[in-house]
């Protein structure tokens, strides 16, 4: 489905346009984040799914053979470049495929680490240590 070419306003409308098993999958993915991020807020950035803690956080997105995951930059890919081998990826995106499960131990520990990224870029703006 191509939901990229819709607007949409929350997350819930998002996933609800996909069919019932990737809204699962969606769903749980959405969970995980906010598991990482209790404090990450929810938007719609880019046409897709958005959490914001201290500036954008991850975003995700349904495709037709697979899930984006966008953590934000290239820093954390390469700092999980070891544990990203069997996915494909570029500078800013990871492809989950939608015929096996989501690594979402992985995706947590992403999370937590563009939270850390995010607090360090808070703290050195404000001149904190």
């Amino acid at each position: 489905m191509n939901t990229l070419r819709k607007r949409f306003e929350t997350i819930d409308q998002y996933i609800e346009a996909f069919p019932k098993d990737v809204q699962d999958i969606l769903e749980a993915l959405r969970k995980a984040i906010h598991e990482s991020a209790l404090d990450a807020q929810e938007a719609i950035a880019y046409g897709i799914p958005t959490f914001r803690l201290n500036g954008n956080l991850v975003h995700f997105a349904g495709y037709k053979t697979h899930i984006g995951f966008y953590p934000g930059g290239p820093s954390a890919i390469e700092a999980f470049k070891d544990d990203l081998t069997e996915y494909k990826k570029s500078k800013g995106t990871i492809q989950f495929p939608l015929d096996r499960p989501i690594p979402f131990t992985l995706v947590k520990r992403i999370v937590k680490f563009r939270v850390m990224e995010n607090e360090s870029r808070r703290r050195k703006k404000k001149g904190e240590p």
